[in-house]
């Protein structure tokens, strides 16, 4: 049964970083890429960013050059950098993958930006 399980949200004032994390189970995790989605209140929930199995990556043109996708195959883990934080991150971020035709996701983690 695969779980992915986020955490690392919280409150941050405007320019601050967090780094949030995603752990899986119940997968090959060095098989699959993984991705980082997030929604904000009242809006569709978007892509932010993307690691493949060969750790290439994609982002949102939103969050390139602030935010930084990254794996850790060892730990079954994927971690999202973000720096320079602006109010428009605030949202619930949630890690997402997709296998044989499924669509897997965690329970999300809030990051809030405000002074």
């Amino acid at each position: 049964q695969v779980q992915l399980v986020e955490s690392g949200g919280g409150l941050v004032q405007p320019g601050g970083s967090l780094r949030l994390s995603c752990a899986a189970s119940g997968i090959i995790f060095s098989l699959y890429s993984m991705d980082w989605y997030r929604q904000a209140p009242g809006k569709q929930r978007e892509l932010v960013a993307t690691i493949t199995k060969g750790h290439n990556t994609n982002y949102a043109d939103s969050v390139k050059g602030r935010f930084t996708i990254s794996r850790f195959n060892a730990k079954n883990t994927v971690y999202l950098q973000m720096n320079s934080l602006k109010p428009e991150d605030t949202a619930v971020y949630y890690c997402h993958l997709f296998k044989l035709g499924n669509d897997y996701w965690g329970q999300g983690t809030q990051v809030t930006v405000s002074s």
